[in-house]
């Protein structure tokens, strides 16, 4: 004989009623993070104090790299096998390489800041760069799809890193799609820019903005000039309102929409242009490229805090401070 529930309903259905579903608060909510996920993951924007961030030692494939590789076509030493390349004409110091990432790992944990490191990758000379495979929102993180064969490979690595922590994943660049961390940047908890180039493709854009699109933050196409490949090597936020930038290498109506944002722009000193991959900790305070003395002094006239980091032996195999760093938790 089939029991009746008092209100009519088959007992099953009155028990899936009594339960839920409860869509609301939505996945991102601080609490239901830090109930079910253990944790505040994410960034809302580029400037919040940081508090963990992922890196990765260089490779030890960069032993390979031998001055017999100088492609004068390139100004670099170039692998005919496109496994690598290295600017200059003198292969890697790898000891120097090695000492300057510790020193970035140092200033790191001097500012408070949890370090994660991702295990080394042999076979993967750039593996050093975090920031490229994968790039976080509130909630969680989005990994990308490498555009270049010898980078392809990191995103698995990067996944299970992160994933180990606990730290969710929100999406993955599938298909056609091409996009690398380097080139997103959060303007403000509900925009964001993505720069499309030879190696971040408008189906990487579109992807990218239908997976951030539910939690409430536009994702703008930014065309960038020429062969510049992502937006970081180029632009760089330092507070809320003040940035960094290269404004030779980026197009008017993103410098326009800047100042429509109320965000000042600091150009670096024409001769360290690379002054822009650098790392914020906390609003007005950087972790900087040390050589970069000049631009140091024109950011120190805004009030910034410069923390010097030795890193041009790293900047030759094509990335470096902000390449270097991927950040899994800031303040939001």
């Amino acid at each position: 004989m089939t029991t009746i529930a008092d209100d009519g309903a088959q007992p099953e259905h009155y028990y899936h009623k009594l339960v839920g579903p409860e869509p609301e608060p939505g996945f991102q909510d601080p609490a239901e993070l830090e109930r079910y996920w253990g944790r505040r993951w994410g960034a809302a924007d580029e400037v919040s104090p940081l508090r963990t961030v992922l890196v990765r030692p260089p490779s030890s494939g960069l032993s390979k790299i031998t001055a017999e590789a100088w492609d004068p076509r390139a100004g670099a030493l170039v692998d005919p096998d496109r496994r690598w390349y290295w600017r200059g004409d003198q292969a890697p110091d790898l000891r120097l390489a090695a000492e300057q990432h510790a020193a970035l790992v140092s200033a790191l944990r001097a500012e408070g800041i949890e370090v994660v490191q991702a295990p080394e990758l042999p076979e993967h000379t750039k593996s050093v760069y975090t920031r490229d495979p994968m790039l976080t929102v509130p909630g969680g993180a989005v990994i990308t799809r490498l555009a270049p064969r010898m980078r392809r490979g990191e995103e698995a690595s990067v996944t299970r890193t992160v994933a180990a922590l606990g730290m969710p994943i929100l999406g993955t660049i599938t298909g056609t799609g091409l996009a690398e961390g380097g080139t997103f940047v959060k303007l403000r908890r509900d925009l964001a820019v993505f720069g499309v180039s030879i190696r971040c493709n408008p189906e990487g854009a579109r992807q990218l903005a239908g997976i951030l699109e539910p939690l409430g933050i536009e994702v703008v196409p930014v065309p960038l000039p020429g062969y510049t490949i992502h937006v970081d090597g180029q632009f760089h936020m330092v507070d809320h309102d003040l940035a960094l930038a290269n404004t030779h290498r980026l197009p008017y109506e993103f410098l326009a929409r800047l100042d429509s944002l109320g965000i000042k722009v600091v150009s670096p000193h024409p001769d360290e242009q690379y002054a822009c991959n650098s790392l914020t900790v906390r609003p007005r305070r950087l972790l900087f490229p040390a050589h970069c003395v000049r631009t140091a002094d024109r950011l120190a006239a805004e009030g910034v805090e410069i923390v010097p980091v030795p890193y041009d032996e790293i900047l030759k195999n094509g990335g470096g401070i902000h390449c270097s760093t991927m950040e899994l938790v800031r303040d939001w």
